[in-house]
């Protein structure tokens, strides 16, 4: 039983894995927001590339993000506030930093701090 990368405290096949294997859809921002970050860290490109905004899917991006599962590590999530991005809502905003390591010999750790939209 693993614990999910999204930091949610459930165990990986209850919380991401059903998104990301698509074999349900994110109910909510977070839910998104979270098995996106879980996706990153498992390198699971596909699955970010279908649940990314058809306007922000871009010609190498499959490239793009396997080469940046292949040079980074990702630490941690923390989700700072949520707007709107509920069950029934068609939009929402989730605030999150993300804390990573690249994986080359002694790399100091980063952080992303985003407000990403979300839309259904």
């Amino acid at each position: 039983m693993n614990p999910c990368p999204c930091g949610s405290g459930q165990i990986y096949a209850s919380c991401c894995e059903p998104y990301i294997t698509e074999v349900t859809p994110a109910p909510t921002a977070e839910a998104l927001m979270r098995s996106r970050y879980t996706a990153y860290s498992l390198g699971a490109v596909d699955y970010l590339i279908s649940s990314l905004h058809p306007s922000k899917n871009t010609k190498g991006l499959r490239f793009e993000l396997l080469e940046s599962a292949q040079s980074t590590k990702w630490l941690r999530l923390d989700i700072l506030a949520i707007q709107r991005g509920g069950p029934k809502d068609k939009k929402g905003i989730v605030e999150f930093v993300a804390t990573y390591r690249g994986k080359e010999f002694l790399s100091k750790p980063g952080q992303l701090h985003e407000r990403s939209r979300f839309v259904k």
